[in-house]
């Protein structure tokens, strides 16, 4: 009989700090949730008005997006749990319990169908979305459906359909003037902002190239137990399994491409993309790409992602102008010129995370998600997200291709990368993409 990590109190062996804020995540059903269930309604601007959280995705990321939550304002609570796997759930109870917040067994829900669970409960007004993206589509139309409020991570999908179905939940949520913040927490970062605001004034004139950098350590090779299922497999090691993560540079680069998209205010037209797998031997995903994008108003953007130990870091972002450079982050070098930079700034805020100084737009963007729900003045991000995710899909197709993509033709290709069934159980695992043979379908 297999052993079922569903069921498991341990942690798996070999996990790095950051695998673990990505591996304990909440797989979930197609099934739509058609119930309509109460929620605060926030028209009027109230300090202290109730927010009550429903975290789906209780692992390390999940638990962090909370953490921000509890400490971004007062009379906020997390009332409800939902993932597929016990031992995370538990971890996540044990955590929370640190931060005096005892979440009831009957709200802590295990399963396929967790997500509708924790929407079930009465209390639940707003909701944090935190399991592999390629279940955010699916999640994000149920909570807007019933009327929740939600922050959730980025990226928002895994293909164009899911892309499709971000953005017209987006427009529910309009409709509904229902809140909806995505985790592009550089855009809530303030020497970001400040930074893009001057670009986008015209610090350093027309900007010709951006240069994008997601290069990070890889996380080894996880060893699969034979005496798991394929699907808690690819659950476990959701980020080498592309109908998950979207491979490294939907999971991971996304970030760096959103500034650029931020700074541009637009999306690329096309891309050419290379990439593939030097060190991963585990699921279909790649371990490094080198992709080209085009805008429309002829600005290339050049990106390169890789996640292989032993390698170079480099996580940022930088673009050129007619008048001058600027690293996207704190400053600004205009020819001739002294350059600008943005003031470092000391903060006590405690959250779950940010490392202080001005790194704060993981804490901010709980802040401003909150504060807009009880001001009614609802954010919403859904399309900026879904572009950007759709960005790096772009960018991840034209690789797997090895042909010149366009935007519309991705945006509207049918290519749904979710298995025929959510089950435990067995599931195909497709071969690693080869160039010139890959076809989006």
């Amino acid at each position: 009989m297999k052993k079922s990590l569903i069921d498991s109190s341990t942690f798996p062996d070999g996990v790095s700090r950051r695998r673990f804020l990505h591996h304990s995540s909440l797989a979930a059903t197609s099934v739509a949730v058609a119930a309509q269930f109460p929620f605060v309604t926030t028209s009027r601007a109230a300090p202290d008005d109730p927010i009550r959280i429903g975290l789906i995705g209780c692992g390390g990321r999940g638990n962090g997006a909370a953490f921000d939550a509890l400490a971004a304002g007062t009379n906020v609570r997390v009332v409800a749990l939902g993932d597929i796997f016990k031992n995370r759930m538990e971890l996540a109870q044990f955590a929370f319990q640190t931060k005096q917040q005892n979440i009831p067994e009957e709200h802590c829900f295990l399963g396929f169908d967790a997500y509708q669970k924790v929407l079930a409960v009465p209390e639940v007004n707003c909701v944090i979305l935190a399991t592999p993206p390629g279940f955010r589509p699916i999640h994000l139309r149920a909570a807007v459906e019933a009327g929740k409020h939600v922050f959730m991570e980025a990226p928002v999908a895994v293909d164009p359909v899911g892309v499709r179905s971000i953005l017209e939940s987006g427009e529910i949520a309009a409709k509904k003037k229902l809140s909806l913040v995505a985790g592009t927490q550089r855009r809530h970062q303030n020497n970001y902002k400040e930074t893009v605001k001057r670009l986008q004034d015209g610090a350093i004139g027309e900007i010709l190239v951006a240069r994008v950098y997601g290069n990070s350590q890889g996380d080894g090779q996880l060893a699969r137990d034979p005496a798991l299922s394929d699907m808690e497999w690819h659950l476990r090691a959701w980020h080498t399994h592309t109908w998950l993560s979207g491979d490294l540079i939907v999971e991971q680069h996304v970030h760096n491409l959103d500034v650029v998209n931020w700074i541009l205010n637009g999306h690329p037209i096309r891309a050419s993309g290379m990439g593939g797998r030097q060190v991963r031997t585990l699921g279909y995903a790649y371990d490094h790409f080198a992709v080209e994008f085009e805008y429309a108003n002829g600005t290339r953007m050049f990106s390169q992602c890789r996640q292989i130990n032993g390698c170079q870091d480099n996580m940022s972002e930088a673009v050129t102008g007619l008048k001058g450079t600027s690293d996207c982050f704190q400053s600004i070098q205009v020819k001739g010129e002294k350059t600008w930079r943005f003031p470092k700034v000391t903060t006590n805020f405690k959250a779950g995370r940010g490392d202080g100084g001005t790194n704060l737009g993981y804490p901010q963007e709980h802040i401003d998600w909150i504060q807009s729900i009880r001001s009614g003045q609802p954010m919403n991000d859904a399309k900026q997200a879904a572009e950007s995710t759709l960005t790096a899909i772009l960018g991840r197709l034209s690789a797997y291709t090895g042909k010149v993509l366009d935007w519309d033709a991705v945006l509207n290709a049918k290519l749904n990368l979710s298995p025929p069934k959510f089950e435990i159980g067995p599931i195909p695992t497709p071969p690693v993409p080869v160039p010139g043979q890959y076809k989006i379908g």
